[in-house]
């Protein structure tokens, strides 16, 4: 046998963080995968992978991979195709780039979201270079799954949506409340909870809130308060009553920093009783915003919401960080600017041991892209895709299109890179399979997977991608950017899987732009780009040898770094970037849209569709919502057995409803509604309230011949319906029936 050698990487999808993996090779063969043992020191905590990372030799040397390119035979969507070569495979894509933008035009092409984008030399970002030189570019997207509504609700409200601070800020607070957040399942940066264990240590009390009781709540919290979903803004509007009743609230901050909190801040122009305290204390629209009467909505005792808003008002500093599923509802912006308004008026806000709420990006080093340039300006919500399909030239501004009044006309061209979200990650699977599966609207779908996804099925092209323990990546964390790790390469690349760039080039050159595309260089050679141009913004940041030989690169912050600290310590030079230069707790913006019943100036609670004041509940009385479960990042990993005997994928739901399902432990059950129905065994528990059932997304689609899915994937079940005004994706605003699978034991 060989000599045993370590490679060290990261991992490449997008549960945010990039933790440290250490590959042991022998032979050419990845044997284990080990994780971070440098010694820990002062300033510098161990980047140790989670059970996910550590599972990745499994899907490297999966027995499905992908192994060679794929043509489509028979009707799309079926999942039937033919090996053909790469030369044929890179001919069918030339061809047809040629043809589609020949007879629609550059905007006929689009890139979809993807969340196993690699770092910044994946697939789909050489494909944007690609169709920025031939054909004159493309569609856009804008917003994220992810944090469709957070984004741009927090820069509506600051002026940006880089609202959090470096991590180690929570030492200094003496109160942590976690909104949705669940950093022990969903990583959102390596060593998330050791930062918040360490701010437990140091005395800060952490509040959970959330309709579960997560592994977060479990592991850190001294309080669970359980709500229900889509109610966070009744909870929120309540606190604030107590706070302006019980003068709580941070006046003096309040009158120097804000805007429309109160009617003595409104600006010019805007008709009395529009204020966030006229709503609140009812002045508006005749219905005090008190703890009774958030209690009937949100299932939150009134006692409690007056303890709660009481704590947070006077155990200062305090930090409110929001997690992203909150505002994955239907009207996923109101959650994000309530949080903000609250962290506001308590004087939470560029202060040591605060937080700013809102969306919570910290960025501190910074990370260069691949050069290209797309002369076509429009873009629609990255949740939108199918309205651009099927409706294309129909949608305008209303719909969320940006620098457009229209769309020439519906995408005919969709590249599918390293992404799940044509049908698994994406709402109603049933509908949108329809509009996929008609090739008079999208003319060609070209996807590139490691396997045999249900998104992958509806290709006309597929091709395997390398692992990747198989090539070369810079990648950054994207929630805190403290540090940017060098992704090095394993082994070499299985069967005849290819990087992007490499069958990328091929195309290119069949197209005649071959040169323009590579511009003489070769994969590591842009690597070596990245690194130079990042030095460019950077001079700390190591040469490419260095940088390889290191693994990865920390920014040096020094003291714990504070959004928003410049503008309260000398607000007049440094005023916020809003119109206005305050925070707008009122939107002038949002105002002249003039949708105030769904868009509303001031963050306000919206009685959702599909939540507990629908009607539609009398006939599907159960709220359903997803969560990241610690087994897979998105759909990527779901397909690991060492996982699913880690976690098993189960329907949680609370005691009291399983008794009146007659449900025990394990039972399989049939979880419906008209958009869809799909079977999972049930895990009850006293973990999740009443009246909630929760399905962790990313299970895989395995429709049977009836169109019930057996993988137990949530988004059978979800809707399309964006919401209104980030036009983003509401995929925990579901109402279900749940019935025992008859004839199936246990």
């Amino acid at each position: 046998m060989g000599e045993e050698k370590i490679v060290t990487t990261t991992c490449a999808h997008n549960c945010s963080a990039c933790c440290v993996l250490k590959v042991h090779v022998r032979d050419g063969v990845a044997i284990r995968i080990s994780t971070d043992d440098n010694v820990e020191k002062e300033g510098y905590h161990q980047r140790r992978a989670c059970l996910r990372g550590r599972a990745y030799r499994e899907r490297l040397y999966h027995p499905a991979r992908l192994k060679y390119p794929l043509q489509r035979v028979g009707k799309r969507g079926e999942g039937n195709f033919r090996r053909i070569s790469w030369d044929e495979a890179t001919t069918v894509i030339a061809d047809q780039l040629r043809k589609i933008t020949a007879k629609f035009g550059p905007a006929s092409r689009y890139i979809n979201s993807s969340s196993g984008i690699g770092g910044v030399l994946g697939e789909r970002e050489f494909f944007r270079r690609l169709l920025s030189v031939y054909g004159g570019g493309f569609l856009n997207f804008h917003n994220s799954y992810s944090a469709a509504c957070a984004m741009p609700a927090t820069e509506y409200t600051f002026g940006t949506f880089r609202t959090g601070s470096s991590r180690d800020n929570w030492q200094h607070a003496r109160l942590i409340i976690l909104w949705g957040h669940n950093p022990a399942e969903t990583t959102f940066g390596t060593n998330t909870t050791y930062y918040l264990k360490l701010a437990k240590e140091k005395g800060a009390k952490i509040i959970v809130i959330d309709p579960r009781y997560s592994d977060s709540a479990a592991a850190l919290a001294d309080e669970w308060i359980p709500l229900l979903p889509t109610t966070d803004n009744a909870l929120m509007a309540a606190m604030v009553y107590v706070m302006i009743k019980e003068n709580l609230y941070d006046r003096q901050f309040v009158e120097k920093y804000c805007l429309g909190f109160d009617e003595a801040q409104m600006p010019e122009g805007i008709p009395p009783e529009n204020s966030f305290a006229a709503y609140i204390l009812g002045s508006s629209d005749g219905t005090a915003k008190t703890p009774a009467w958030a209690e009937k909505i949100t299932g939150v005792p009134a006692g409690t919401i007056y303890r709660l808003a009481r704590e947070y008002a006077t155990l200062k500093p305090a930090a409110l960080i929001q997690g992203l599923g909150p505002q994955r509802h239907a009207y996923g912006e109101q959650p994000v600017r309530g949080a903000a308004a609250l962290a506001t008026i308590t004087g939470n806000v560029g202060v040591l041991g605060g937080w700013a709420s809102g969306c919570g990006i910290y960025t501190a080093a910074r990370l260069a892209t691949l050069p290209y340039h797309n002369p076509v300006k429009a873009s629609i919500s990255c949740f939108t895709w199918p309205e651009a399909i099927l409706r294309g030239p129909d949608m305008g501004p209303g719909d969320g299109l940006k620098n457009a009044e229209h769309l020439p006309c519906g995408i005919k061209f969709m590249a599918n890179l390293a992404g799940n979200c044509l049908i698994n990650q994406h709402s109603d699977i049933n509908s949108t399979s329809q509009i996929l599966a008609d090739e008079d609207l999208c003319e060609f779908i070209l996807v590139a997977d490691e396997f045999m996804t249900s998104s992958a099925m509806f290709a006309d092209l597929l091709l395997p991608s390398t692992n990747f323990m198989e090539r070369i990546d810079i990648i950054a964390p994207w929630s805190f950017m403290e540090y940017i790790v060098f992704q090095d390469k394993a082994v070499e690349p299985r069967y005849e899987c290819r990087t992007g760039y490499d069958w990328m080039l091929e195309v290119a050159e069949k197209l005649g732009v071959g040169e323009e595309f590579s511009q003489n260089k070769t994969y590591e050679d842009w690597a070596r780009y990245i690194v130079d141009k990042t030095r460019e913004y950077d001079p700390a940041f190591p040469s490419y040898a260095e940088f390889t030989e290191m693994g990865f690169y920390e920014k040096k912050i020094g003291d714990p770094q504070i959004a928003f600290r410049e503008q309260i310590e000398n607000f007049d030079a440094n005023p916020f970037s809003t119109p206005s230069g305050k925070i707008e707790i009122f939107s002038p913006r949002l105002f002249a849209m003039g949708k105030h019943d769904e868009i509303p100036a001031v963050p306000r609670y919206i009685p959702s569709w599909e939540g507990p004041e629908d009607p539609l509940k009398s006939e599907f009385p159960l709220q359903l919502v997803g969560w990241h479960s610690k087994r897979s990042t998105h759909s990527t990993m779901f397909n690991s057995n060492w996982l699913e005997e880690t976690v098993p994928h189960r329907l949680w739901i609370n005691p009291e409803d399983a008794k009146l399902r007659k449900l025990v432990e394990g039972d399989r059950v049939r979880v419906f509604n008209r958009r869809g129905e799909l079977e999972i065994k049930v895990k009850v528990t006293v973990r999740i309230m009443p009246g909630v059932v929760a399905i962790p997304q990313g299970a895989w689609q395995k429709p049977d011949d009836g169109g019930t899915d057996l993988g137990g994937c949530i988004n059978i079940l979800t809707s399309y319906r964006p919401t209104p005004w980030a036009r983003g994706n509401p995929q925990h605003t579901n109402l279900v029936q749940v019935e025992k699978k008859e004839g199936v034991s246990r």
